[in-house]
């Protein structure tokens, strides 16, 4: 076994659906992993060490051993409704716990760590109708875009302290055991599928295999740094989504829309992360010579139904 293979590599957020699968591809690629959580647990199957976001701290222990650090924190997106103090939950939870890394990596000294791989989020571009996204486009307007360029600026400060710096920017997410997914197929116990408003916007999607093997790459692969989009490369439009889905279960069901109206009603500010058209390319990422494994909708949909994964 190699010297890198032999690395650790220190997970913030390894307890969530990206984290918990990146840690077991991570343990079967040679890497040893630990967490950061709320609760020091060191004979969990992947030991956890303290910290304290709102305090300042961690547990020095856990960057002592760390030759990679990898940030997945943040409150969930779509968990509640954005009243104003749950915005500032999403946002303070992204860059306060970007800002403690930092701080500790300086401590600790920068140069004592191969890698630093954050999250962000397509929710960066806004809506954006027909426009196709790549890395150098500019942000968009709203609350989401304004929370992914403060969170990139926050990883950006790790980057100029020399510390070699990739930034996912993670589409919607993929999986069975959590995130969008588990949602969109509810109507389908009953016969239905559901598009939202005019079912025309685009959704830039990725299995949670290759969101895993992206993140695997950016740790493994020194040439990798800067942002990269975490996206598949055939991003697809809402009501097509739903209509694949409907295929990959192999069943039948009326599909139907959910007016915009009622999402504005149901989930006021919210609802944007649903209606938002955000067509975004994977060109960069492909260039590097990363293959997806899973890179079309339809056998993508029906692996995840397979595997329960």
């Amino acid at each position: 076994m190699n010297e890198e293979k032999r690395s650790t590599v220190l997970i913030a957020g390894g307890t969530g659906l990206l984290g918990r699968h990146l840690s077991e591809l991570l343990t079967d690629e040679g890497f040893r992993v630990i967490h950061l959580s709320r609760h020091r647990n060191p004979e969990s199957r992947f030991p956890a060490f303290q910290w304290d976001i709102a305090g300042g701290h961690i547990d020095d222990e856990a960057i002592g051993q760390a030759d990679h650090i990898v940030n997945l924190a943040g409150a969930g997106v779509a968990d509640k409704r954005w009243t104003p103090a749950r915005k500032k939950l999403i946002t303070d939870s992204r860059i306060n716990s970007t800002r403690l890394l930092q701080r500790y990596i300086e401590k600790h000294g920068p140069g004592n760590f191969k890698s630093f791989t954050a999250a962000s989020a397509i929710g960066y571009y806004g809506n954006r109708g027909e426009e196709l996204l790549t890395e150098e486009s500019g942000p968009g307007k709203g609350f989401l875009p304004e929370v992914c360029t403060a969170w990139e600026e926050a990883s950006g400060e790790i980057a100029k302290l020399g510390l070699r710096t990739t930034i996912v920017r993670i589409g919607i997410v993929l999986s069975m055991r959590g995130g969008a997914l588990p949602q969109l197929l509810l109507p389908f116990r009953f016969m239905v599928g559901t598009w939202f408003g005019p079912g025309r916007q685009w959704y830039s999607w990725i299995h949670i295999d290759d969101l895993s093997r992206i993140f695997c790459e950016a740790i493994k692969n020194e040439k990798l740094s800067g942002i990269y989009n975490g996206v598949a490369p055939h991003p697809t439009r809402n009501r097509d989504l739903v209509a694949t889905l409907r295929l990959a279960l192999e069943r039948p069901a009326l599909l139907l829309p959910v007016p915009a109206v009622l999402l504005r009603i149901a989930l006021g500010e919210m609802a944007d992360a649903i209606l938002d058209s955000t067509r975004v390319s994977a060109g960069k990422l492909t260039a590097t010579g990363f293959a997806f494994q899973h890179p079309s909708l339809l056998p993508a949909l029906r692996n995840l139904w397979a595997r329960r994964v």
